[in-house]
């Protein structure tokens, strides 16, 4: 009673044996499939225009089903077509058939060079192919007419008219098997795939007999069959002889040439021949039966006495290319994680043994009272000392670069090396080049790329290590001349050497950071050199030189105390600004900072004792404005330029600020911090023109937060009276705030807004620290920046349109791509496989028009035509040959099939042995003969016959029938659609 009770046993199942089977899922599921993709009932178009299936849009979409647990993938193949309506309208009609079969008919696409292989094979513009899953294959035969029964029954149920395919046994055959359904008529599409060709059907006599027999018409007259025979021949094997590329002389070392190639020059061109083959295509469109004679003895087959030619090539499956390969080697080294110190061995600024002694002496000769001179002491010296020790400790065999070429190099980037070698620094004239340098567009293209205007000293050096790397010791090689070029930074710094090929002024942001650091260090020397020249051309300057010569009791002197205060506040202002940054004890700062202190209390002291302060650090009068005080005129101060910033330091000031918050505190210092420069302005705005007030300041630094008004004053004239604007008249207000602080200060005795000093030593520690991984990554967009420039003028030479296509958006991609600071490593690697294949492009279009001897043509017509010819090979599959086998192409490709039979025919002789049975392959050889053609055996025999008959009986429809043949080495396949009518039979 308790299991009666019990609310689940009364639930029980019911099996119902009327419910359908996986088989009769499976054909439902391919009904719902061809339902959605619209393809139920009738379908007509126009018949496709000639070459259509080649340049038209071919589409497809794809489906998976499940047979039990065998997955099917079910894909529509289409041709993209517009039809209208009046078509539509007249082609249907009770007599119409499914447009597939009047495809099978049609003559206008016959062996289309790119397709899919049912489109070679039946002509068909749409289809449906059902094909087993990735790795599973319908090889049975009960499963294969399975499948063909539930295709057969699904055509029927839905009366789709789209030829339905199935593959079978292994995808690699190619195998299909299909129907297709009308309304009355039924076409089967079958197949059949040989390894060994059986000698009746290799040649049309035989293919017409199986055809005949295949359509089996009860006429006794047949309709004459209508075929279209094509013979393709294949030439290999011609790269010695018309491939002009000559391999680089990587032993070359002349003249400033380094692996036989200038210096700031990328190699270019493929190192083989990027055409392997050419496949010449010979076409007799449209033929009866019985107009020829094609059997086992003779042929009418001529391939000169073809109607149509057209050529194909081949191209090389990944030509190695010189400048791609440079590019990619370069690229490769930001992989790796060795510092210069690792590959090249222990730091050159090290010191141990004897000349470790040497310095400890030196160190303590400067607490001695003997004079010791400054000069012997500086980084100039340990520069020297250095480059002596990385000799001696690596010999000239063991060093990764050769001294004649690192000379070379290093005379290449700095051509003014010779001129420095004298007591007396010429001035570098090759600053100043870049800014004149005529803006265009090939020119500017560093700024879209980000790296470096292209006759800099930066894209010099990555052209050198690009070159380094690849030719001369690799990732040590590169290690070893950037230790080189830091070495020569560092003595240009202390010496006060320009750097070369810079432009003047701040750093460029829209340039990769090394040429910003590049222009700060030259910044630097410009500031250092200026504030040096100033010096040297001040009287009261020498007395102050001579002094630092002294030695460190002199310096202190109760003579130099004495002197007046702007004297004293300049000797050791100068002489702190100079050397301050290698100041490391406290007792010397203290010091400093004490001397300081005094030489402002004294000025202070003297500046209570004259009220009216000499005006200092006057530029020059300020047109007719006067103070408002002392109506004094107002003269433009000497001010400090702005500090110069790069990349990162732009990035950290503004890091910085942001982490101030935005509390009113951090507001307030983030003003104090931004209005350093302002502060700067103010004092020495003060200095030149004393008694002035901040009215005067605003009227000439912003002129807009001045604002006058005409009045009238007691007596009746019209006056100018002005005022602050409401901006400036803010509590607080962070203007008002500097004035009330700025002090009476010329700009040559304020302390510095740009530490030169300071920024130098920053950029060469920054240099010095750069492992060759970090300098691939800077100097990776002057690389592609002149890979694309090497390209563009390649290009230019050979006029190939879409080589010049193809530039454009690789600058388009890169452009984006080398924006971000650390562009990833794919998307590099995709610009640069871009910049290979237009290499390989341009290195196809020199060896096609090497090999038709297109500068040797003496008349300018055919030189047109084989121009037009030779650029349609490299954008178009397949190229028809004007004139045929009796044109200006088709006469210079005969001549290159006679050249390659000849000598073909005298290496057999050569390496054929005494004895040799003879061959069953060799009647095409004799039909060749008898033919009398100088043409090898063509490589694939490709046939296609049509015929209409009523099948299967003298009275039913006229229907289309097909068959198509290829005969090549390796196998044959024969594909057939035979149409039937299913009314009257």
């Amino acid at each position: 009673m308790a299991a009666d009770s019990d609310p689940e046993s009364e639930v029980f199942e019911i099996t119902d044996f009327t419910t359908a089977s996986e088989w009769e899922r499976f054909i439902s599921k391919v009904e719902e499939v061809l339902t959605e993709w619209k393809l139920i009932g009738e379908t007509s178009n126009k018949p496709p225009e000639k070459g259509e299936y080649t340049s038209g849009v071919w589409e497809e979409k794809g489906e998976e089903v499940l047979f039990a647990d065998f997955r099917f993938s079910i894909r529509h193949h289409y041709l993209v077509q517009k039809s209208s309506e009046k078509e539509e309208k007249e082609d249907t009609g009770e007599d119409s058939i499914p447009v597939c079969m009047q495809d099978l008919l049609c003559t206008n696409n016959d062996f289309p060079p790119v397709a899919h292989c049912l489109v070679r094979w039946y002509g068909l513009r749409e289809f449906v192919v059902i094909s087993p899953g990735a790795n599973d294959a319908v090889i049975s035969e009960s499963k294969c007419n399975l499948l063909l029964s539930s295709v057969s029954i699904a055509l029927g149920n839905t009366g789709c008219q789209v030829p339905l395919f199935v593959q079978v046994h292994q995808k690699w055959r190619k195998l299909y098997v299909g129907e297709c359904r009308g309304p009355g008529v039924r076409t089967d599409f079958e197949m059949v795939h040989l390894r060994k060709v059986p000698n009746q059907y290799t040649h049309l006599s035989g293919l017409l007999d199986i055809f005949k027999s295949k359509i089996g018409c009860p006429l006794t007259a047949l309709p004459p069959v209508n075929i279209a025979i094509r013979f393709t021949y294949v030439l290999q094997d011609w790269q010695q002889y018309f491939w002009p590329q000559q391999p680089p002389d990587i032993d070359a070392l002349i003249g400033g040439e380094v692996g036989g190639l200038e210096f700031g020059k990328l190699p270019f061109g493929a190192c083989e021949d990027p055409i392997s083959e050419l496949h010449l295509a010979t076409t007799w469109p449209c033929l009866t039966e019985g107009i020829i004679v094609d059997n086992d003895v003779y042929s009418d087959l001529d391939p000169l006495q073809a109607p149509q030619w057209s050529v194909r090539v081949r191209k090389a499956d990944n030509p190695q290319c010189m400048l791609g390969d440079f590019v990619s080697e370069f690229f490769r080294l930001c992989r790796r994680k060795e510092s210069t110190d690792e590959l090249l061995g222990k730091s050159a600024f090290e010191e141990n043994g004897k000349e470790g002694a040497d310095i400890s002496q030196a160190l303590s000769k400067l607490t001695e009272p003997a004079p010791v001179p400054i000069h012997k002491l500086s980084v100039t010296s340990m520069v020297h000392s250095a480059r002596k020790k990385i000799r001696k400790h690596r010999g000239a065999d063991e060093s990764p670069l050769n001294n004649d070429v690192l000379n070379a190099i290093l005379f290449f980037l700095f051509p003014d090396t010779k001129s420095l070698d004298g007591s007396e620094a010429k001035p570098s004239t090759s600053t100043g080049n870049i800014s004149s340098q005529s803006e265009s567009e090939d020119y500017n293209l560093y700024s879209q790329l980000k790296s470096a205007p292209s006759n800099s000293l930066t894209y010099k050096l990555a052209l050198c290590l690009c070159m380094v790397n690849f030719y001369h010791g690799g990732v040590k090689g590169v290690a070893h001349l950037w230790q080189e070029f830091v070495l020569e930074m560092r003595y240009r710094w202390e010496n006060n050497f320009l750097i070369p090929g810079l432009a003047n002024g701040s750093p460029d942001l829209k340039c990769c950071l090394l040429h910003q650091k590049l222009q700060m260090l030259n910044c630097c020397l410009e500031r250092k050199k200026a504030r040096d020249e100033g010096k040297k051309g001040n009287p009261l300057y020498s007395s102050s030189e001579s002094s630092v010569n002294k030695t460190a009791s002199d310096l202190l002197s109760p003579v130099e105390a004495d002197k007046s205060k702007y004297e004293v506040a300049k000797s050791w202002d100068s002489w702190s600004d100079s050397e301050e940054e290698f100041f490391e004890c406290h007792s010397d700062t203290e010091e400093l900072k004490e001397s300081g202190q005094e030489s402002a209390r004294k000025a202070k002291e003297e500046t209570k004792e004259n009220p009216s302060p000499k005006p200092e650090g006057r530029l020059h009068q300020s047109g007719n404005l006067m103070l408002l005080n002392s109506g004094e005129p107002l003269y433009i101060p000497v001010t400090q330029d702005p500090a110069p910033m790069t990349d990162d330091l732009l990035e950290e000031q503004s890091e910085v600020l942001a982490k101030l918050g935005t509390s009113a505190e951090g507001a307030h210092l983030r003003a104090r911090m931004q209005s350093a420069c302002l502060l700067s302005d103010m004092e020495s705005f003060k200095a030149a023109n004393p008694g002035c007030c901040l009215e005067d300041f605003v009227r000439w630094y912003s002129p807009r937060d001045y604002i006058e008004e005409e009045v009238m004053d007691d007596k009746g004239n019209k006056i100018f009276k002005g005022e602050l604007s409401a901006r400036m008249k803010i509590p607080n207000n962070m203007w008002v705030e500097a004035w009330e602080t700025a002090k009476p200060i010329p700009a040559r005795r304020q302390r510095r807004l740009f530490d030169d000093t300071k920024e130098a030593e920053k950029v060469l520690h920054y240099l010095a620290v750069q492992k060759p991984a970090d300098l691939t990554r800077h100097l990776l967009p002057c690389v592609i920046h002149a890979a694309l420039l090497k390209l563009k003028e390649e290009e230019a030479a050979e006029d190939i349109p879409s080589g010049r296509k193809a530039i454009k958006q690789i600058i388009s991609h890169s452009s984006k791509v080398l924006r971000f600071p650390s562009p990833d490593d794919k998307k590099l690697e995709d610009v640069i496989s871009q910049i290979s294949n237009v290499e390989a492009a341009i290195a196809r279009a020199r060896s096609l028009k090497a090999k038709f001897a297109i500068d040797r043509c003496e008349k300018s017509e055919e030189k047109e035509d084989l121009e037009k010819f030779v650029s349609c090979l490299l954008d178009q599959p397949e190229v028809p040959i004007i004139g045929a086998g009796r044109g200006a192409a088709g006469t210079i490709i005969h001549k290159m099939f006679v050249q390659r039979l000849s000598e073909s025919s005298d290496e057999a002789l050569t390496l054929a042995p005494v004895e040799e049975e003879p061959k069953r392959s060799s009647s095409s050889d004799d039909r060749r003969q008898t033919s009398g053609t100088d043409f090898p055996s063509p490589a694939g025999r490709e046939l296609i016959l049509r015929t209409s008959v009523p099948r299967p009986a003298p009275y039913s429809k006229v229907l289309p029938q097909r068959m198509y043949s290829v005969l090549t080495k390796e196998d044959f396949r024969l594909t057939g659609a035979f149409s039937s009518d299913t009314s009257f039979f």
